[in-house]
């Protein structure tokens, strides 16, 4: 294991953080609140003072990095990240309790969304801008985003390969460019152009320039965190459109976009996990909208709710414009499987992902073919090409560890005593980074009444969820930190 290598790049991780919460400081600054300057200052203070000593530490460090590195770095990278980042909630005050501040800065992180606040406007500009900015940064990456800025040298492809697949979402990472450094740069310059895109429509709403950064931020990172306690609820239907249309286009696959830059409109049409991904939203919208037309003066008002709920669940984004949680239980349910679903691989979106769903279908499809016809050879394929045996078992494995973490969070989390709707749509919430689940965990209410134990757990949940599990567990395996000898 290449400590030093390890320990370097986490030092740059720690630096960007600290130059990010500058912005979020001079909104402190100028509103002259001052608890919030101290926590903010303070932290800034700290972590450059942790990332000086680690690359003075790890300044010598040799490019020897394989994927063992890659995904172990990955996961310390993002548990540092939280709890150094979660200092400014917990020195000011606004949060007395870590265990809190460092659930509400993971989730931030993780783009989850669910949050322990019962009064999210007591909260101070400074830090409330902050705790959306986490979800910007944590929906595309912040490790990519080091790899996009980061000069680069002939010997490191290898090195941003395995960086670069263990953070992004998906089966599999694909290159948009020759080097996946360029890649990376690619994602971001898409990712800052639709977010900018989001800010400039939500203005146009006249909504103030604060609110709409702040909403743009957690929409692009399909987070969720509002700066209202009502979420989107109190804002005009043309705001509440916006945000529908911009969830589901970072749901999609960022490849998408790059393809049609390039003007290879085929190959977008072609793409089956897209058309599976539309599909399902479509499909949703309609059969909720028939189920809730009752509920609402009008369908067209209907509509308007079930787009907007089935946008920001199957993305895993986590805005409200309603208490879902009072709907029938068809639509209550149909939501749920959204929310174990996700979006694209690719996209900002959390959940296990449409493209494994699609590739999980045609694996039973196969094998039940296979069944009939034990000599007959298939392939699975997608958008017309073959994937790689590896990808389906790899698939397959995610399955099974996705399923059996949802299980032994569940019955950890029911040591609390809280309903069993609570407690399982809550683990399913907090692992598919989506926010509100249903019952004492549904859109009009938080995680605050859970015991620190069980945040503990959910926090868990929510790293792995966003770092697609193996990062998690690789740091949890003894074989990791064997020495060889």
């Amino acid at each position: 294991m290449n400590y030093k290598v390890m320990g370097r790049f986490i030092s740059q991780i720690l630096f960007v953080e600290a130059v990010f919460m500058i912005p979020a400081l001079l909104i402190s600054i100028y509103d002259r609140d001052w608890r919030a300057v101290i926590g903010l200052w303070g932290t800034i203070l700290i972590i450059l003072l942790v990332s000086v000593i680690l690359f003075l530490v790890c300044r010598t460090a040799k490019k020897r990095f394989f994927a063992k590195e890659g995904l172990t770095c990955v996961g310390l990278s993002w548990i540092v990240l939280s709890m150094l980042g979660c200092l400014p909630f917990y020195i000011s005050g606004e949060i007395p309790s870590y265990v809190d501040a460092l659930f509400e800065t993971v989730s931030g992180f993780t783009t989850t969304g669910a949050s322990i606040l019962t009064d999210v406007e007591a909260m101070s500009r400074g830090l409330l801008y902050w705790r959306s900015f986490s979800h910007w940064l944590g929906g595309m990456g912040v490790l990519v985003f080091i790899l996009a800025i980061v000069p680069a040298d002939g010997r490191s492809n290898r090195f941003t390969m395995h960086l670069l697949r263990a953070e992004s979402p998906g089966p599999n990472v694909g290159k948009l460019a020759p080097r996946m450094r360029d890649t990376a740069k690619i994602l971001y310059f898409l990712y800052v152009g639709l977010t900018v895109l989001d800010v400039i429509f939500l203005l146009i709403g006249r909504m103030s320039v604060f609110e709409a950064v702040c909403t743009a931020f957690g929409t692009a990172g399909t987070g969720g965190f509002g700066v209202k306690n009502t979420s989107m609820a109190g804002y005009s239907p043309y705001i509440q459109n916006v945000c529908t249309v911009f969830m589901l286009l970072f749901g999609v696959n960022f490849s998408c976009y790059y393809l049609l830059l390039l003007k290879k409109f085929k190959a977008v049409f072609k793409d089956g996990e897209l058309r599976l991904y539309l599909g399902l939203v479509a499909a949703s919208i309609i059969m909720i909208t028939a189920n809730i037309s009752n509920m609402f003066g009008s369908v067209r008002e209907a509509f308007h709710h079930a787009a907007f709920t089935v946008s920001s669940i199957i993305t895993t984004t986590g805005f409200a414009t309603e208490n879902f949680d009072m709907w029938p239980t068809f639509s209550k349910s149909l939501l749920l499987l959204l929310m174990m679903v996700g979006a694209c691989a690719g996209s900002t979106g959390g959940g296990l992902k449409c493209g494994r769903l699609l590739i999980l279908m045609r694996s039973v499809r196969r094998n039940i073919r296979q069944t009939l016809n034990p000599r007959k050879v298939e392939v699975i394929r997608n958008s017309g090409n073959v994937v790689d045996e590896r990808i389906v078992s790899g698939v397959n494995g995610y399955f099974a560890a996705y399923i059996l973490i949802i299980l032994v969070s569940f019955l950890l989390v029911s040591i609390d005593g809280q309903s069993i709707v609570t407690g399982f749509s809550g683990v399913i919430a907090c692992f598919n980074n989506i926010g509100p689940g249903l019952d004492m965990v549904g859109p009009a209410s938080n995680y605050a009444m859970f015991g620190m134990f069980s945040k503990i757990v959910l926090i868990v949940d929510m790293l792995a969820g966003r770092l697609e599990i193996f990062p998690i567990l690789i740091l949890l395996s003894r074989s990791t930190w064997a020495i060889k000898r």
